[in-house]
């Protein structure tokens, strides 16, 4: 995602951008944004831009042809203005450590049973996973969680980094959404948990494992022929 400051710095809380756009006095685009637009199972951020003393909420964050979109809730912006974005950072911070702790459990989920995830959704309270498993088993489920928050006790450090996509695409396992195909970019972002998971991804994340917390199960459904669906939260 061109100019997304938050695939560099997930915690930058705070960002100086020029407005670039501004469609239907609501639809902001930016030079560069840390707004974190909804994809990939993560939810939009929400937060402010601040212009000339004046607060405008932003609502809603998606990407469309490659750029950043914000929607404010009232009109006043115009293409050159020079604004500050706020992000909620509790909500963010939220959704980071959901997502984080997703990547720990499906890379168990993956390791033990070989499975992809067929679907997902991070929310505040609880996260929702769908995997390809053969057999609805649930004590086989809390035992994988139970793996998981033993990993995330050795509090290993995150890592990001780029590589090109040729070479992305020689490592196993980098994609473990099921029939997901990287997009048509020349670099991918890799997110890894050393020892843990390595995988082609563009959310934000924590720094260590120890900022998760512990996952909980919540409950577990079955949604079909191998398509099994968790749901978890932390505390």
């Amino acid at each position: 995602m061109q100019n997304a400051l938050y695939m560099d710095d997930s915690y930058l809380k705070e960002f100086e951008a020029t407005v670039e756009s501004v469609k239907d006095d609501k639809f902001v685009v930016l030079d560069k944004s840390a707004f974190y637009p909804s994809g990939g199972g993560q939810p939009h951020d929400t937060g402010v831009m601040v212009c000339n003393g004046e607060e405008y909420p932003v609502v809603y964050v998606g990407k469309f042809s490659g750029k950043i979109s914000h929607e404010v809730s009232k009109p006043g912006l115009k293409p050159g203005d020079k604004v500050q974005g706020k992000i909620d950072w509790e909500r963010r911070y939220k959704f980071m450590r959901m997502h984080t702790a997703s990547h720990v459990l499906t890379s168990v989920f993956n390791k033990q049973d070989g499975v992809l995830i067929t679907g997902n959704q991070i929310d505040l309270e609880k996260t929702r996973i769908d995997y390809n498993m053969v057999d609805f088993d649930r004590e086989k489920m809390l035992d994988y969680i139970n793996q998981a928050n033993e990993i995330i006790k050795k509090n290993i450090e995150i890592k990001t980094y780029y590589l090109s996509k040729e070479e992305a695409m020689k490592i196993p396992g980098v994609v473990k959404l099921a029939g997901a195909l990287p997009p048509d970019v020349k670099q991918l972002r890799i997110v890894e948990i050393p020892d843990v998971d390595l995988q082609a991804d563009g959310g934000t994340h924590v720094k260590q494992l120890s900022e998760i917390g512990t996952i909980e199960f919540i409950k577990a459904e079955n949604k079909g022929k191998e398509r099994r669906r968790v749901y978890y939260t932390l505390k």
